[in-house]
């Protein structure tokens, strides 16, 4: 059977849907594939693979929706990507999505799909646009000029969606294609052929790509295409030779750059078309996107813009976000209670492994998916200022600033996002850092995002300040807010010209779309797109790395001897609350092997009520527990019953002893845990930045979540807690007693600040990077950093005996120096670059 035979038995198509960024791609794939879609990575990368599929009787259609690039070269990871589909996959057919308002800019991209030699059909988006800005597009005569269909769309609002079907349908099943538009390289046509006979030698290359687009790829010496060369043809090493020698030799004879000859013939052509294909009414005026462009990107007006903007993000995103999450913890907290219904019930002081590892994990699971809410906000708003057109202008204000710092303009949002004002997170911020193209900006901005003041680090800082800064808190404040950005800026500066310097950069290609209402169904379908990613990906890795942390935390455990003296100490408790219940009217339900399952009833409805909110909350749960355990329900909520009060009073005074056994168990566990025996060993060397092995043990916990690093403080800092004296309180006496000091908080503040990503954040850093190499990088790296800064500061400070205050205000002026002397340093340099390009009058 031949190819047009088989052709015509398939019944699976695939659909590749290219184009240049800011096109409407997006809106186009949504509105050809409707809810029938899911997102992928490109094996090897994380860059998004969007597929989905529609059917037209028993014929299906798969689209493919590639990354948005300006062109097809191997510059960036998106364009080798997009180029690599098209070559490796070999769709049915292309469909290029061009921006009807930017033709000529949209053909250069269209030219070089073209010269692959793939059935395209154009999707000629933004009609509307286009009309309202006075243009007015010949589609017959474009369609003639390109050798292809043009179908006109406007795809945020579905129209053109079963135009361009049929025009697929036409492609896909079309036995050959002619194509009137041929780039004419001129003067370069000599050297294209010759080495396309040279190519056409080797038979087997012919079948896998297209041998002209192969010649035009070497002439422009890109990379990947001298691979291919060199790595598939017999000859492949002397073609490239031939073909650099052409290049230089063409160089020389015209004096100008082949790249730049071969972008102004595709220019040449495009111009052509345009001239033919679109008129402009003469009273058409400014485009309203230059009108609010004057407004917005003004250079005193932006940064208010800005401001306003990002002030908007952070308190709908992450302060209403977190309001949310008020309503849906319950939920989550009664997903935990229905998990340990089903396990076996808590021991007396001790629970069963299973119990204990398996809720570890559910509350690890747990806190990632608190952050939904946050994440559905985030993802909302940052897919309504993409889908606007200002994100591209956020870039653009401040990516002059960041790129001093090896940053991007779009590593404002996961600063932002992550906490550049005290009360960010550093997951959303990691998450948000998809959108850089730039793949050493991206990787330095995710490694530096978690330097900022999350949420979860405030605690800490609040705690240290009110005891050892507490004449200096707004001082102190202003440091730990600023501090941050300060060191993330001079960091990224350090690992993009170390070990990120050999990692892939893109040249800053700054468009300026025009502005879009973003549409209800686009925003939430990528919103809710977004957030089922984040659930999957990384329900998928905390499971992994929940269970190593609770090994860590819970072996070797205590030794029989420890458990022993607790177990008798709950004895005696044991036995007082049986001598008070004794001869109770109640006793038969609440002694004897009745004992425990009252005692866990009792604790199951204390969580569930301060878990309720409002007295309707607080109803529904008294109905719930009094219809499940009608005969015990009297001895939780006496209402009135003597013998009942008795039970209960009783049962009151265990659960407190209980609580108080355990939380003592759990503190000489994590002493002696592998994480405790890691933080007695550390006192060595961590002396040098003034931790103990308490502060070490905080330090490390925190990694699980920054909020334990307080938590396990409380643990370890008991003395005076039977006294209901606070955690300041305490600590601030241990402190005097143990010579503690602000050097030493100082020295604590630097290093939490500096300090590895939590859990969450971690298993972002793996998601946003697909490298286990990078999550550990992300771990070791900060840790040294800090330690490092943290004992410099301490070792230094007692050398002068100089007090937290002094040396906070010193470290402070010498970061902000080396920063903008790195700033100056940038644009010294830059300045060179830029006089290099000028004009250098001859001596001669």
């Amino acid at each position: 059977m031949n190819a047009e035979g088989k052709k015509a038995l398939k019944d699976n198509f695939l659909v590749a849907l290219a184009g240049q960024q800011n096109a409407g791609k997006s809106t186009t794939y949504n509105m050809v594939t409707g809810a029938n879609q899911h997102v992928a990575n490109y094996p090897g990368v994380t860059v998004d693979k969007k597929v989905g599929s529609y059917r037209e009787g028993k014929t299906r259609y798969e689209v493919v929706d590639l990354p948005g690039t300006y062109s097809l070269t191997s510059f960036s990871l998106e364009e080798r990507v997009s180029r690599e589909f098209l070559l490796e996959e070999k769709p049915d057919v292309v469909v290029n999505v061009m921006d009807a308002t930017c033709l000529r800019r949209s053909l250069y991209f269209t030219f070089q799909v073209l010269e692959m030699n793939f059935p395209v059909t154009v999707a000629l988006n933004m009609m509307d646009v286009a009309e309202s800005q006075g243009l007015s597009i010949d589609l017959k005569e474009l369609t003639k000029r390109l050798g292809v269909d043009v179908v006109a769309t406007v795809g945020r609002k579905g129209k053109g969606k079963q135009a361009l079907k049929a025009a697929i349908r036409k492609a896909v099943n079309q036995e050959s294609y002619t194509r009137p538009v041929v780039i004419d390289y001129g003067d370069l046509e000599v050297h294209a052929k010759a080495l396309e006979e040279q190519l056409a030698a080797d038979a087997s290359l012919g079948v896998l790509y297209p041998l002209r687009w192969l010649a035009i790829k070497l002439l422009e010496n890109d990379s990947e295409a001298r691979k291919i060369v060199e790595t598939k043809h017999t000859a492949g090493k002397s073609i490239i030779e031939d073909a650099l020698s052409r290049r230089m030799e063409f160089e020389d004879e015209t004096g100008v750059n082949t790249s730049d000859y071969i972008v102004a013939c595709r220019d040449r052509v495009a111009g052509e078309i345009v001239d033919a294909c679109v008129t402009k009414e003469a009273d058409s005026g400014q485009p309203i996107s230059e009108r609010i462009d004057r407004w917005v990107l003004n250079r005193a007006l932006a940064p208010f813009f800005l401001l306003a903007t990002v002030y908007l993000i952070y308190e709908l995103s992450i302060v209403q976000g977190y309001e949310l999450t008020k309503y849906t913890w319950p939920f989550l907290a009664k997903f935990r209670d229905i998990v340990a219904g089903v396990l076996p019930p808590a021991g007396l002081i001790e629970d069963s492994l299973l119990r204990s590892m398996v809720l570890w994990m559910v509350d690890s699971a747990n806190t990632l998916l608190n952050y939904v809410p946050i994440f559905l906000i985030l993802f909302a708003l940052i897919a309504i200022l993409e889908d606007s057109g200002y994100m591209a202008r956020i870039a653009f204000i401040l990516d002059r600033i960041f790129h001093s710092f090896g940053l991007h303009g779009q590593s404002t949002l996961p600063f932002i996002l992550g906490g550049v004002f005290a009360g960010g997170c550093a997951v959303p911020g990691i998450m948000s850092t998809k959108g850089i193209p730039d793949e050493r900006s991206r990787l330095a901005t995710i490694l530096t995002v978690p330097f900022m003041n999350c949420l979860a680090k405030i605690p800490l800082y609040t705690l240290l300040v009110n005891i050892y800064f507490a004449d200096h808190k707004s001082w102190a404040m202003f440091f730990i807010s600023t501090i941050t950005i300060i060191m993330a800026l001079i960091i990224a500066k350090i690992l993009t010209t170390t070990v990120l310097k050999g990692r892939e950069t893109a040249p800053f290609i700054m468009e300026m779309p025009n502005y879009h209402a973003p549409t209800f169904f686009g925003v939430a379908q990528r919103a809710l797109e977004r957030t089922w990613e984040y659930i999957k990906k990384v329900g998928s890795i905390v499971v992994a790395v929940s269970l190593c942390v609770f090994s860590l935390l819970q072996f070797p455990g205590l030794t029989d001897g420890r458990m022993d003296y607790y177990e008798t100490e709950m004895s005696k408790a044991v036995a007082t609350y049986d001598s008070k219940v004794a001869g109770n009217a109640y006793s038969g339900l609440a002694t004897g092997d009745k004992m425990l399952p009252l005692l866990n009833l009792y604790d199951d409805y204390k969580r569930a009520r301060m878990n309720s909110s409002g007295k309707e909350g607080a109803a529904r749960v008294d109905h719930s527990f009094k219809k499940a355990n009608p005969e015990t329900f009297v001895l939780i909520k006496p209402r009135g019953d003597k013998a009942a009060k008795v039970v209960n009073r009783a049962v009151r005074k265990l659960s407190s002893k209980r609580k108080s056994l355990r939380r003592k168990i759990k503190e000489e566990k994590i002493k002696t845990s592998f994480f405790g025996m890691i933080g007695r060993s550390l006192e060595p060397v961590t002396k040098y930045a003034g931790f103990d092995w308490k502060v070490n043990i905080a330090l490390i916990s925190s990694f699980a979540a920054r909020e334990s690093s307080v938590a396990t403080m409380g643990v370890l800092y008991q003395q005076g807690a039977d006294d209901n004296q606070t955690l300041e309180q305490r600590m601030d006496n241990e402190s005097q007693s143990s010579g503690m000091n602000s050097l030493h908080a100082l020295a604590v503040l630097l290093f939490f600040a500096l300090y590895p990503p939590c859990l969450a954040a971690t298993i972002m850093v793996k998601v946003q990077t697909g490298s286990y190499k990078w999550m550990a990088f992300a771990i070791f790296f900060p840790t040294a950093v800090g330690f490092g800064v943290a004992s410099a500061v301490f070792t230094l400070g007692n050398v002068l005996g100089a007090s937290g205050i002094t040396m906070m205000k010193g470290f402070y002026v010498f970061a902000l120096s080396v920063a903008l002397l790195i700033a100056l340093a940038h644009k010294i340099a830059s300045d060179k670059v830029s006089a290099s390009y000028e004009y250098q009058p001859s001596n001669q």
